[in-house]
């Protein structure tokens, strides 16, 4: 059984506070008490809130005010709000309900009734969860690899096209890709069969993950091909980065039937500031050109990206340091 919400009590009547506190506690709600407007403002705007009793009339914000702030707030998770009041006008009640209340009750409270109308307003909540939760396993299926966990092949092309929008509105920010290919990951499905390829392609996700920055995107590309998008990342840094992965899953080690697995990267490396114009599909297209040349030049190393369009001094120099990286190995 699910527990209950937690309920706040906007009342700046001591008295009728503490009652409403006394029965809703013994119902087992978790209760917060404000005695003004202000105060359950504060509490409002806070995410764990969800259901609310607003007394209609109180210093500092009323309780329509309160409703009509609570509704233009972009909060995560829906809060049902029950009017209090002793006002019992129709005219009252379609006030208290367009200015964003869900329901309406007049003084002297009916306990029997509010305990109904909370339980109506925990199970809309609940609902409301069920429905945002199924969202997101949705959105999960739609977005993430169903073996590794990570973006699939049209999200993390989508980030790079995004993050490429942000490159071209200029200033002094580089962007940098890198394609990165298991090393002879058809002979290890040959030899060792699908399950233990699949347990590669999830240690090497795992590692790929662990040494990168958080707010970096790595992407399943397709079979056992991976591309990282490292935004504000020069290609001297985005070298240092590779080598980092390069080196960290050729130390992993995966036990099979017969003994240890060994594991190496290819990588193939890009950056924007090797381009007059970079674009998503320039970037791939010499990532990918990187990687094919490291696995011509033995596999188990990085590639970088050929062509630099900046200042001949300066276009030396970032070669130079990027080249010192991945030679040093």
């Amino acid at each position: 059984m699910s527990p209950l919400p937690s309920v706040l009590i906007a009342e700046d009547d001591p008295i009728s506070s503490r009652i409403l506190e006394k029965n809703l506690r013994s119902w087992g709600y978790e209760t917060t008490v404000a005695r003004n407007g202000n105060q359950a403002w504060e509490t409002l705007r806070g995410p764990t809130t969800r259901l609310a009793l607003l007394d209609w009339m109180m210093p500092g914000a009323e309780g329509p005010e309160l409703c009509r702030r609570i509704r233009a707030l972009n909060k995560p998770g829906y809060t049902y709000i029950i009017l209090l009041t002793s006002r019992d006008s129709v005219q009252d009640i379609i006030d208290g309900l367009e200015a964003g209340a869900d329901d309406f009750m007049t003084k002297p409270v009916n306990f029997a009734e509010l305990r109904a109308r909370l339980q109506t307003g925990g199970r809309i909540i609940a609902l409301e969860d069920k429905l945002l939760d199924s969202q997101k396993r949705l959105f999960e299926l739609a977005t993430r690899d169903s073996l590794t966990g990570i973006w699939n092949r049209a999200t993390i092309l989508r980030f790079l096209s995004d993050e490429m929008a942000h490159c071209r509105r200029g200033g002094d920010y580089s962007l940098s890709t890198i394609l990165i290919d298991v090393d002879y990951f058809k002979k290890i499905n040959d030899t060792h069969g699908h399950l233990v390829g699949d347990k590669v392609l999830s240690k090497v996700t795992s590692c790929l993950e662990k040494h990168i920055r958080p707010y970096d995107k790595v992407g399943r590309y397709g079979g056992d091909e991976f591309l990282i998008v490292l935004p504000n990342c020069s290609l001297y840094h985005v070298a240092v980065v590779a080598e980092r992965l390069r080196t960290a899953v050729e130390k992993l080690k995966i036990r099979v039937e017969g003994g240890v697995l060994n594991l190496s990267l290819s990588l193939g490396c890009a950056s924007s500031e090797c381009f007059r114009r970079a674009a998503g599909e320039r970037m791939i297209k010499e990532s990918d050109r990187a990687l094919y040349k490291a696995k011509q030049e033995g596999r188990n190393r990085v590639g970088l990206c050929s062509e630099l369009k900046g200042p001949k001094d300066n276009r030396k120099e970032k070669k130079k340091g990027a080249r010192r990286v991945i030679e040093s190995k």
